[in-house]
């Protein structure tokens, strides 16, 4: 197998407080075989040529980031949502509209075209919560896993990593009532029978891996909590949840069962190390300390929780328990890690009213290495021997990144700035354009073809 050498003009390195300049980075087998920073003396002298074969790699190269919540099919609501008044359950009506289009052909249409755009901004894994599983009405496929399938399938045209969250939805409100309109769709009538769908979609891609999701307190009863954290661990498989979003949701947790929705969730078995809790927008106290104890982690969504008007999670507080934190873009108001990864200082400083609540160090962990964690990768989001080959470049001559210094990047790029993306080895984006997939073009007639008129 050839050795591919790549020198990269600063690259980010684990546990290093900022970039370190002239890396040399081999490549075999879809992972890092070495990582060499160049000292004064082995520097080439300028214009001598003493790596001839090291592809260069001008800017700032930094481990892959991944995007540990995802609905795919939200993206088609991008600007469509905005021009009223209203709040989360509002949108939900909307995004429900949309669910109801999709079949196969289309999710896959659709899924393909937003996960290359998550490619052209740096995106080399992706956790998609799905719960899209049925036909409208909630008849099942021949194929009782076709969505699933779908999405696997489209990951792999666009070049990314994939962990499949297959969700339990089973109810539509904390006291039990049935799935309604829409809804439908989501339902595999009981835990039981979730299990055995989740069971039998067993995809052999290397790219893929499968893992579980309780759609939230609301949608899986009490009583069945434990089944998908029990089908979770038998697997070792990463469970993930959304939580404490809306401050209805912890309301009416505590009017039906006496206790928030993190406590009900400790109760039954899911917390744990495997876990990741999404939003976590409105926890108490006790419910960090519940989440620290048992070392779940947390999904931050910023660019959604605030296009939602979820509010402000204590973001800074949750790190001070030692409860890891991740990046997910959830709905794709924008999709962008640079950007929910500086929401989170940005944020905590509008909430507190204070700067520097994070490093840039901590913005880029919680971009690359603890979100690949959260979806099982934990052989990436490092440029470390043995690491996947998970490489992503931006640029450091744009105009937002022009005069900035490497460790500014977090506070200064874009998706917009990425130059070069490979995943496993493979470079999928080249001068910021994918390789396989017109983004654009198939954005905009897959938006169009599930959108009602």
């Amino acid at each position: 197998m050839t050795t591919a050498r790549w020198l990269a003009q600063y690259a980010w390195l684990p546990e290093h407080a900022e970039p370190t300049p002239d890396v040399l980075i081999e490549v075999k087998a879809g992972r890092i075989a070495a990582v060499t920073p160049l000292t004064p003396s082995s520097r080439p002298p300028a214009g001598v040529e003493v790596y001839p074969d090291a592809v260069p790699l001008p800017g700032l190269t930094v481990p892959g980031l991944a995007n540990a919540h995802s609905h795919a099919f939200h993206r088609a609501l991008r600007g469509r949502t905005h021009g009223g008044r209203g709040d989360f359950w509002t949108w939900r009506d909307q995004m429900y509209a949309i669910a109801d289009r999709l079949d196969p052909d289309t999710y896959l249409a659709l899924a393909r075209a937003v996960y290359a755009e998550m490619a052209l901004a740096g995106v080399t894994c992706v956790g998609e919560f799905h719960y899209l599983h049925h036909r409208p009405g909630g008849g099942a496929y021949d194929d009782p896993n076709e969505m699933g399938a779908a999405l696997v399938e489209a990951a792999a045209h666009a070049g990314i990593r994939l962990t499949l969250l297959d969700t339990a939805y089973l109810t539509s409100t904390v006291d039990g009532q049935a799935l309604a309109g829409p809804q439908r769709r989501f339902g595999d009538g009981d835990a039981a029978r979730w299990a055995q769908r989740a069971a039998a979609f067993q995809p052999t891609d290397p790219h893929v891996r499968v893992g579980a999701a309780v759609h939230s307190v609301r949608a899986v009863p009490a009583d069945q909590l434990r089944t998908v954290a029990e089908w979770a661990g038998e697997r070792q498989a990463p469970l993930h949840v959304h939580l404490s979003e809306q401050p209805a949701e912890n309301d009416e947790c505590r009017a039906v069962h006496g206790r928030s929705p993190t406590a009900l969730l400790a109760e039954h078995g899911v917390l744990g190390p495997n876990t990741t809790a999404v939003h976590a927008t409105h926890p108490t106290s006790a419910d960090l300390a519940l989440l620290a104890d048992s070392r779940t982690g947390v999904c931050l969504c910023p660019t959604t929780e605030r296009d939602l008007a979820d509010g402000i999670g204590p973001a800074r507080l949750m790190a001070e328990a030692g409860i890891r934190l991740s990046l997910g873009s959830d709905s794709h108001a924008v999709i962008d890690l640079f950007e929910e990864a500086r929401a989170v200082e940005l944020d905590e400083r509008l909430r507190t009213r204070r700067r520097g609540h994070f490093a840039p160090l901590d913005l880029l962990t919680a971009a690359t290495a603890a979100g690949h964690t959260a979806l099982g990768w934990a052989d990436a989001g490092r440029i470390a021997v043995g690491a996947r080959a998970d490489l992503v470049t931006v640029r450091l001559d744009s105009a937002r990144t022009a005069g900035v210094p490497p460790v500014g990047v977090f506070f200064a790029a874009g998706a917009a700035d990425v130059e070069q993306v490979m995943v496993d080895g493979r470079v999928v984006v080249a001068e910021g354009r994918h390789l396989s997939v017109d983004v654009p073009a198939e954005l905009a007639a897959t938006i169009e073809a599930v959108n009602p008129t």
